[in-house]
This record gives structure tokens, sequence and C-alpha cells, in this order.
């Protein structure tokens, strides 16, 4: 795999070449992007797979009295960058008017310069990246009798580089590493099977774990193993750093101008009031390098910022784009998300909870009667972020009297955002980044209603 240190001198030439084809009275903007991976599969201890892929994209936004057109294509070549303009022009005809259609304007907030790419990913060849997926799998194997088999191991990289140039002013280019493993233990008791997984991230290999990935692995589908429904009851919950991104997401999610306007947000009256325990503060900052969702530049190309969202408890702010922003009467937090094939919306870019400054066990061990949740099942249909109200299937390990006790499943955890939020009673000294970007510590909420046998 290889990324030429110019890729984004060329993405962004070609960006700007797009612009300035912009005719009279016409606002125009353009995102190309290049992207480079690799995935590989290791199963019984051979190669179950191994792809290698490199993507274009382009899309092109033009707006004229105030009518919005888009296009977008897989393909940098003359010919495509030609049609596909004359495509968003076209389809300007077909949109609606809004007053509040426009490009963003560059705001002057200071630009934080991060270094997100790390050339060592570009110098491991393809049989390295076999022997990591392989060696994952040994490892996972041969760590406990029980783990009979390892249902998935792998190893999945990329290398991309993305420019935005507009009629507005803006011409920015960035480029990223990535790379993870990722496992899957099978482990067997007689006739039952339990599974669990594990994953860690990092911009170079270098950065990746395989030890600790097999050893979570294991101990997730191991301490499973007995797991049976228990009795309906009101206990305190404890979110690993996983579960934890889970509903810290749905919240983030919440906390967008976008769906405030459209009357979608449970919070959208409460700026300024405590809708979070005042141990939680959360905050979207994509200017955090040890995310991998990290970037100097929004999709709009405006400078990413640190944007704290819950500050003790109490709501600060709300996500902004250009077009939201100007909706509300406030300006772009820089939180405009994209694709070359999207128009810009809003979101959080690289969510995460300020950590605590007590680990686990810690936690663990003042509770008297709870649950160490270690995975969460029917979030999409469970969950409604408009109301808020909050019904999921849990499974992970009793808390007794300050100690881990046996495993559960079938379980159901009832409640609602605005509540769980609120009941949060600690928050974990044990920050961990997760691959969408996400860092999220354990969280420890009193009084949720646990819905059993």
């Amino acid at each position: 795999m290889s990324a030429p240190d110019g890729d984004c001198e060329a993405l962004l030439a070609l960006a700007q070449s797009v612009v300035d084809r912009a005719a009279p009275g016409e606002q125009l903007e353009c995102i190309v992007s290049r992207r480079r991976g690799t995935s590989v599969k290791a199963y019984d201890g051979e190669v179950e797979s191994f792809s290698s892929a490199e993507s274009f994209g382009l899309g092109i936004r033009v707006i004229r009295d105030h009518r919005q057109g888009f296009a977008h294509a897989g393909s940098h070549a003359d010919d495509v960058v030609a049609d596909t303009l004359a495509e968003a022009r076209d389809n300007v005809a077909f949109g609606e008017p809004d007053e509040w259609n426009g490009l963003a304007e560059p705001d002057g907030v200071p630009v934080v310069e991060q270094d997100l790419w790390d050339p060592t990913l570009l110098d491991l060849g393809p049989e390295a990246k076999v022997d990591l997926a392989l060696e994952l799998e040994r490892r996972v194997t041969g760590l406990d009798p029980r783990v009979r088999s390892v249902r998935s191991a792998g190893y999945a990289d990329g290398a991309g580089a993305a420019a935005v140039a507009s009629t507005a002013g803006v011409a920015v280019a960035g480029r990223s590493t990535s790379c993870s493993v990722s496992a899957s233990a099978l482990a067997r008791d007689g006739d039952e099977t339990q599974i669990g997984g594990a994953v860690d991230v990092g911009r170079a290999p270098g950065d990746l774990d395989l030890g600790e990935v097999a050893a979570d692995a294991v101990d997730r589908a191991t301490r499973m193993l007995g797991a049976s429904p228990t009795a309906s009851q009101r206990l305190t919950v404890v979110f690993d750093p996983r579960t934890a991104a889970t509903l810290l997401a749905i919240a983030g999610g919440t906390l967008t101008g976008e769906r405030v306007l459209k009357g979608r947000s449970p919070f959208a009256d409460r700026l300024g009031d405590a809708i979070a325990s005042p141990v939680l503060t959360l905050v979207d900052d994509p200017t955090d390098a040890r995310s991998l969702a990290a970037d100097s530049h929004d999709g709009e190309g405006l400078a990413c910022r640190r944007n704290p969202l819950v500050v003790d408890g109490v709501l600060d702010r709300f996500l902004h784009n250009s077009y939201s922003g100007r909706r509300a009467g406030a300006a772009s937090t820089g939180s405009a998300v994209r694709g070359a094939r999207t128009i810009p919306g809003v979101g959080c870019q690289a969510l995460s909870v300020v950590p605590g400054d007590r680990a686990p066990d810690e936690l663990v061990a003042g509770i008297d009667r709870g649950i160490l949740v270690q995975s969460l099942s029917g979030v999409h249909s469970g969950v409604n972020a408009v109301s808020g109200d909050f019904s999921v299937g849990a499974e992970g390990l009793l808390i007794r009297d300050g100690a881990l006790a046996e495993p559960v499943r079938e379980v159901t955890l009832g409640a609602t955002l605005q509540r769980l939020l609120l009941g949060v009673e600690a928050v974990g000294s044990d920050l961990e980044w997760l691959p969408g970007g996400t860092g999220s510590a354990t969280l420890v909420i009193a009084d949720v209603s646990l819905g059993g046998r």
C-alpha cells in the first residue's frame, strides 16, 4: 500500500480546480477523497480472507438562489468530474428554496495542527499483516482450554486523505492512518458456548497489543459460561467502557442542532440546565489526537475545536454545522460531518467522557448489589432518542457485596436516557479509545430497573 506525500496537495488542487469553474452568482463546494485499506481474517490457522482496496470520492455542492444541488462520483477522472459538476448544477433546479442554504464561511478559529499520519503503517507488507492475524488467533486458542476455537481473528488498516475547497474561501486538506486487530473467542463447557470479543486500535501496527486483545477476548467468553437469567430487581449498573460508549453515543447524538431544530431531542429546551449528574462531563473534541476520529477540519473545512457538551452535569451547548447554526441563530461549532457521497450533516466527531480518579475494581468494591454489563443488544430498536425511552438487552456479571459474582444473560435494562444521565454516581479512570473514535470510561449508574425471569 502506497500513499504518496503529495496526496493532500493533489487532492486540494483537484478540489480547487472544480471551484474555479463556478459561474457568476453560484456558490460551489467540492470535496475529494482517496483511501487505501487492507483487511485480513484468519480461521483455523489459515487465511480465511484477504482484501486490499483503493477508493476515490468526489462530491460537488452547488447553491444558487437558495436552492441546493449535489452530486457525487467514485472517480477523479476529468470526464467524471465534469459530468458530476453538470449533474450538481442540474439538481439545483429540483431543490426547494431554503433561506438558510449556504456554504460555510471561514470563522477565524485557529487550526490545531495534528500529526495523524504514521508512515510505518505503509511499510508493513501483506505477509506481515497476515502474520498478525494468524498470531492473534494462535494467542487466543492458547490461553484457556475452554476456548475451543476462534470465531474470528483479524487485522485491518487504512490510509486516507481528503480535501475541501469552496467559493467561500475554504481550501483545506488532511490525511490520517489507522489500524486495528480484533478477535472473537468461542468458549465451550459441555453443550454451552459463549462468545467474547476484543479489539485494539492505533495509528500504526506498533500501537497494537495482540496479547491484551487475546486475553480480553478469552476472559469475556469464559467468564460468561454458566450464565442464566436472574430475578427482576432494581440495582446499580456498571457499564464497562465499551457499553458506556454506546450510552454516551446515544446521548451525544441528541445534542446536535439538527435534532433540536427538528424537535427530535429530549434536551431541546434545556441549555444551561442540569441534565446529568455533576460527576459527568462530556466533550466532543476532534483536536484530541488520541481519538482515531481526530481531525484538523470538519466536513465543511472549518477548524475543528473542543466543544464541551455537558460540563459537571450542565448542558453547555449543542453542536452545529453552518446550516443548523444559521437556522438556530448560532455559530457553527465546527461539527459538520460528511463523506464525499453526502452533504454536510451535524454530529459528534470524537466524543469522550472526562475520566474520574478511581479504577474499575475500586468502583465495584463499593457496590452492594449490582451488575457489570459487558454487552448490550437491541439498542437500535430499544432506544427512542426522541423521548429518551431506554430498554435494551444485556449480559454480564452480578455484583454482590463488592465482588463480581455469577454471570447473567437474557435480562433487560429499563430506564430513560434522562434518568440514566442523572443517575451517574461515578466515572472510572480507565479511559479507553474505541475504533469509532469515542473515548469512554466505566460508568456507575444507581437504581436502574433490571428485568429478568
